[in-house]
């Protein structure tokens, strides 16, 4: 049987609040079943919180929506994320008195709090699970939906695999694309490579040689992608393994809740090139689309990628000079990397089908 996926569209055919996207937004939560799931439950809601002059992330006004929702249907909850306070989330809005709840890093402030849950995929061991996580009753993954230049795709997994853990677990899932190669010869030393870098892990020597502290770098490729003259590159790009071991850390993470304990809310509005975490906000590529829910991520994660269509392209949102392939989705002929290699390994780990039923809340 498909599985059931909310969608609140952004189109409206009246000037009155019921048509916006944020009252539809209340209506795909009364028709969510949430309403009984939370009662009584400590909810962790799982979302980015953006970074530097980021603006796209999920505006506070669906985050308070979602949290008096929780509140009124006698459930407790926090908003997290992991460095919340290093990227001053309040910048964007994310504070206690304007969401109606804590916004905690979710390995406590020193990101020492954790549960290790071992695995064992190739080089891939350690699953850190963040502390405040494991603890919750329930989590609700409320993800904003872009592009990626590792993952190819941003949404739902992304949120968990990448959002739900330590530096260690990151490094070790990034790890099994490769690692950094720096040619000497194509540097320019214009050090965008380390002014891009969110882990201070890395550096140029006295002899002007690039050094990456690797216990400090989580290989997320910001230096690969921001360096102009491709200076810095993988040794490898095992994007399979990659996408599997994103897969195998999304399921252990989820296995902490009890069944049915865990709900999925993807915004479909600003969708960028890259990750909120680089702390700046590029325009979008396609026109806002609106909102998804369901209690299957493989079916809303498939959702959302079918409704971002090359054809809806908006050309300023692809850097100048820069073209698509031509071949697969949009990410992929933005990033050269098939986003749907994502659901195929969530499906085999068992997190859900891409077989879906789009209902749509007016």
């Amino acid at each position: 049987m498909a599985a059931k996926v909310l969608f609140a569209p952004m189109a409206y055919s009246r000037y009155e609040a019921s048509q916006t996207l944020p009252e539809k937004f209340t209506r795909i939560l009364q028709k969510s079943g949430l309403a009984e799931k939370v009662n009584g439950k400590t909810v962790a809601i799982k979302m980015h919180v953006g970074d530097g002059v980021n603006y796209s992330t999920i505006p506070p006004v669906f985050v308070r929506k979602l949290v008096d929702f929780i509140k009124s249907n006698k459930g407790d909850c926090f908003i997290t994320d992991h460095y919340v306070y290093r990227r001053h989330p309040e910048r964007r809005g994310y504070t206690e008195s304007n969401l109606g709840c804590p916004v905690l890093d979710n390995c406590g402030y020193f990101g020492k709090y954790y549960y290790t849950k071992e695995v064992d995929f190739k080089s891939f061991k350690h699953v850190d699970i963040a502390g405040l996580i494991h603890d919750a009753d329930m989590m609700i993954d409320f993800s904003h939906v872009k592009g990626h230049g590792s993952c190819g795709y941003g949404g739902a997994c992304k949120n968990i695999a990448m959002g739900c853990v330590t530096d260690r677990t990151r490094r070790e899932i990034h790890g099994l694309e490769g690692g950094l190669v720096w040619s000497k010869d194509k540097c320019t030393y214009c050090e965008k490579c380390i002014n891009s870098c969110n882990h201070n892990a890395n550096s140029f020597d006295e002899e002007d040689n690039y050094m990456v502290n690797y216990h400090n770098c989580t290989l997320c490729q910001h230096c690969v992608k921001i360096c102009p003259v491709n200076a810095i590159t993988l040794d490898s790009h095992n994007y399979t393994d990659f996408q599997m071991g994103m897969a195998i850390c999304t399921k252990t993470v989820l296995d902490t809740f009890e069944p049915g304990s865990v709900y999925y809310i993807n915004v479909l509005t600003a969708i960028t090139a890259i990750c909120d975490c680089w702390g700046l906000t590029t325009p979008a590529l396609v026109p806002d689309i609106g909102i998804m829910a369901s209690d299957d991520m493989v079916a809303i994660e498939r959702a959302s990628l079918d409704a971002i269509k090359v054809e809806d392209l908006i050309p300023v949102g692809v850097p100048q000079g820069w073209e698509l392939t031509g071949e697969g989705h949009l990410f992929q002929q933005l990033h050269g990397k098939d986003p749907y290699i994502q659901l195929e390994a969530l499906e085999k780990v068992g997190l859900g089908s891409q077989d879906y039923e789009l209902i749509t809340i007016k």
